[in-house]
């Protein structure tokens, strides 16, 4: 909880961020299908103001604000969404939680076909502070790809670009090892727009057959096997973000 959050009066849509249901985003969106309701009253604007005293439900639950931080680790498989549900019915993050964490928020996202580091935690007010990129929150990726690799082509997309009228920042991409027709590169990237490893690799006409996440501001996926879950000690969220949040 940040020292912000403690005042009153509170935005609803953060309100709920810090009641560990929804993010921002998601919360405004339930707050238009008019799900919300403060002191027995449906709402359809996030531009209102919550006092202290005020009653929240959402599809008729009350809710309440989360009095500890909690986040964990969770190392991604292949073949898997990062979302809370899918239209195609495809296996989520949540299909493969543990039933007492089928509501908590994840971190950014990775695509169907990338793995590594996703984070999950009970706040959308956490959510929210690493994946805004003023916070410089850097994503650290191991890139397994198939062309011709060079530092010409390289430096291309490393100091930033637009394509298709998307404009990706600067990163940092350090090539390692070749094993037969591949090469393994390492991509540090400080937001992480929809599919943009791929993008910026397929626009310099490098094929990426394995993206791997391993780490996220100061989580790292370290040893963590596919489909393993772990609990942030607090004593290490505590050392990382006490300035932030009160733990």
């Amino acid at each position: 909880m940040t020292n912000e959050s403690k005042k009153y009066p509170m935005r609803i849509a953060k309100f709920i961020a810090q009641s560990g249901i929804a993010s921002r985003r998601q919360a405004e969106k339930l707050i238009f299908e008019k799900r919300v309701e403060i002191d027995g009253k449906a709402i359809n604007s996030p531009a209102l103001n919550i006092n202290e005293g005020s009653k929240v439900k959402v599809d008729g639950k009350e809710i309440y604000k989360q009095n500890k931080l909690r986040v964990w680790s969770l190392f991604k498989p292949n073949g898997i969404i990062v979302t809370n549900k899918d239209n195609e019915n495809r296996k989520t993050i949540y299909d493969i939680l543990p039933e007492n964490l089928k509501k908590v928020i994840s971190i950014g996202r990775l695509d169907i076909n990338s793995e590594g580091l996703i984070l999950l935690t009970n706040s959308g007010e956490f959510s929210r502070y690493l994946e805004l990129p003023i916070n410089n929150f850097k994503r650290q990726y191991k890139v397994r790809v198939r062309g011709d690799v060079n530092h010409n082509k390289i430096k291309l997309i490393e100091k930033g670009i637009t394509i298709d009228g998307v404009n990706y920042s600067k990163n940092k991409i350090t090539i390692g090892k070749k094993t037969g027709v591949n090469s393994w590169l390492s991509i540090t990237l400080k937001e992480g727009k929809n599919r943009e490893i791929r993008k910026l690799f397929e626009h310099i006409n490098i094929s990426v057959n394995r993206l791997l996440r391993v780490s996220y501001g100061p989580f790292k996926l370290e040893d963590m096997k596919k489909g393993e879950l772990r609990e942030i000690s607090s004593h290490f969220l505590k050392k990382k973000f006490e300035t932030h949040f009160h733990l």
